[in-house]
């Protein structure tokens, strides 16, 4: 890198040299860098192709994984989840079956890589919510699932932010296919693209902060399925806590401190 000299300013490349403005001076330096034609067909970038058809999966399967969260997860994302869910989804993809750069995704095979990430790292879930329960259950078809938490004392199970008034309780159920890489296309395709995405959220009423909730919370996400799902897909379960402050009998959902857990995959 350069200053130009001289009263003449140029911008842009000419006989292998390019001409920019940087911080108000005007520089030149030789082209440099890989063209994409050549990444495209070098033997010697053979590597790179293969771990850019990984990563596109990677950010594939991770968005299809993000549908399922859709109406919650401006709730409950915090800083870089989505690159944390595409970090997630590429550890799944290395050591999946398949050549290097065609790697399957396999979501029930790898199941505990996805159970219990935590949505915002900045508040995990059992560091709000600590109350006894068990884990969701599916019915046989994996259509079903169902959330019981027995009747708890909310001010020993919950630390709650400051200026929260009430808490809501949600489970959130989506389907997530294995990926398999298309050759034709050159790009990543959900294996059962009908299942891939079908999802459900469920909320409990709004339960002061203080004192007993008063009985026990049922929720239930019924996906309709009619038939069992084939292992070609997994049913991803995913439990939380929203907080409300109530003002002038509104309640308005807090931006900070609501918590969600991937708590299991059937």
């Amino acid at each position: 890198m350069a200053d130009q000299k001289g009263f003449i300013k140029l911008k842009g490349s000419l006989g292998g040299l390019i001409f920019y403005d940087k911080d108000g001076k005007s520089l030149v330096r030789t082209t440099g860098g890989v063209t994409k034609k050549r990444i495209e067909t070098d033997p010697a970038f053979k590597r790179t192709r293969e771990n850019m058809a990984e990563f596109g999966g990677s950010a594939k399967i991770g968005k299809s994984f993000r549908m399922g969260f859709v109406s919650v997860i401006n709730s409950m994302g915090g800083t870089n989840v989505v690159g944390r869910i595409t970090g997630v989804m590429k550890r799944i993809n290395a050591v999946g079956p398949g050549l290097r750069g065609q790697r399957v995704f396999e979501i029930l095979n790898n199941k505990e890589l996805l159970e219990g990430f935590e949505f915002n790292l900045n508040s995990p879930l059992d560091a709000v919510f600590y109350a006894p329960y068990s884990a969701p259950v599916l019915d046989a078809n994996r259509s079903v699932s169902t959330w019981s938490i027995p009747d708890f004392d909310t001010t020993n199970y919950i630390t709650a932010p400051e200026g929260a008034s009430h808490f809501k309780l949600l489970l959130v159920t989506n389907v997530l296919s294995d990926f398999s890489y298309n050759t034709d296309l050159k790009t990543y395709e959900p294996v059962n693209s009908t299942k891939n995405e079908a999802n459900g959220v469920a909320l409990s009423a709004a339960i002061p902060l203080g004192g007993m909730v008063g009985a026990p919370i049922t929720l239930s996400i019924d996906l309709g399925f009619t038939a069992a799902l084939p292992t070609s897909v997994g049913v991803i379960n995913s439990i939380g806590i929203i907080f409300y402050q109530e003002i002038n009998s509104n309640l308005y959902e807090l931006a900070s401190d609501n918590a969600m857990r991937v708590e299991g995959v059937g």
